[in-house]
C-alpha cells in the first residue's frame, strides 16, 4: 500500500472542498486505486464538514496536530485526539518540522503519539534534519534519535507512519538524491524494526514532492508514499503526482 497525504497548512475554507472532490473523482476512478491510499490534513476548521462529506467516499480526512492530552483540559485552543476523532479525523500528523520549532519536545511529542493511538488515531510522525545537521553529516544521528526519543515497542505500529521531511528541502524546491533517499529511508526502516521487534511502519518522504520528480522516487521501492505540502493544495498537481508515480 503507498500513501499520498496532503497537509493543507494554514490553507483552505469551506469552498475549498472543491479541490478534494476533483481528487476523488479521480481516485474512484483510477485503475490503481486500489494500489493507493489518499489522505488530507486540512486546518481543524475544516476536518468535521470535510469528514462528513467523505465519510462514505474514498478521501480520508486528518488533522494537522494533536494536543498532548487524552481528552479535555484548561488549555486555551488545544485540540485533543478526543475532539479529533469526535470530528470524524482519522490520522493526525505528530512532530512537523513547523511543530517542534515551535516548542513540541519529545516528551511532548511522545504523549501525543501515545494519546492519539489511544483513541484509534493513526498517527503520521514525522522526522527530519535540518540544513546544519545535513552539511555535518549528522542524518542519521538526528533520525535515530528523534525516532528512539519518541517511539516505544509498545506503541500499536500498525497505527504509526513515519514521514521523513528534510527540512532544508520543504518549500525549497532541493530534494535528496536518489542514492541518499534510499539509504536514508533504509537506516529509518532498520531503526523502526529495532524499537518494534518486527516489521518496520510505513515510511513516507516529504519536502518538495511535485508531479515532474515523484517519477525518481517510484525507482526507490524502500519508499511508501508522500506526504506532500504546497503541491495537494492543487487538485491537479496532486493528482499528477499520483499519476507521474503510477506511469
Amino acid at each position: 500500500m503507498r500513501y499520498f497525504i496532503g497537509n493543507w497548512k494554514m490553507f483552505g475554507v469551506p469552498k475549498s472542498i472543491g479541490i478534494l472532490s476533483k481528487i476523488n473523482s479521480y481516485y474512484e476512478k483510477d485503475k490503481n486505486r486500489n494500489k493507493y491510499r489518499v489522505i488530507i490534513t486540512p486546518p481543524y476548521t475544516l476536518i468535521e464538514s470535510y469528514s462528513k462529506y467523505f465519510n462514505k467516499k474514498k478521501i480520508l480526512i486528518g488533522s494537522q496536530n494533536c494536543y498532548q492530552k487524552e481528552q479535555f483540559s484548561s488549555n486555551t485552543a488545544a485540540i485533543s485526539p478526543y475532539m479529533l476523532k469526535s470530528v470524524g479525523a482519522k490520522y493526525t500528523l505528530i512532530g512537523h518540522s513547523d511543530n517542534r520549532k515551535e516548542g513540541d519536545s519529545d516528551m511532548m511529542l511522545k504523549d501525543k503519539v501515545r494519546y492519539a493511538i489511544k483513541k484509534n488515531l493513526k498517527v503520521v510522525f514525522c522526522i527530519g534534519e535540518n540544513k546544519t545537521e545535513k552539511k555535518n553529516k549528522k542524518t542519521l544521528s538526528v533520525l535515530k534519535r528523534q525516532l528512539t526519543k519518541v517511539l516505544e515497542k509498545k506503541f500499536n505500529k500498525n497505527n504509526i507512519i513515519v514521514a521523513y521531511e528534510p527540512i532544508w528541502s520543504i518549500g525549497t524546491g532541493k530534494i535528496p538524491t536518489a542514492i541518499e533517499l534510499k539509504k536514508t529511508t533504509i537506516y529509518i526502516k532498520t531503526v523502526l524494526k529495532r524499537i518494534f521487534k518486527k516489521n518496520s511502519p510505513a515510511v513516507l518522504y516529504g519536502g518538495s514532492v511535485d508531479g515532474s520528480n515523484v517519477e525518481m522516487f517510484k525507482d526507490i521501492r524502500e519508499i511508501d508514499g508522500f506526504l506532500i505540502g504546497g503541491a495537494s493544495k492543487s487538485s491537479k498537481k496532486f493528482i499528477d503526482i499520483i499519476k507521474n508515480y503510477y506511469r
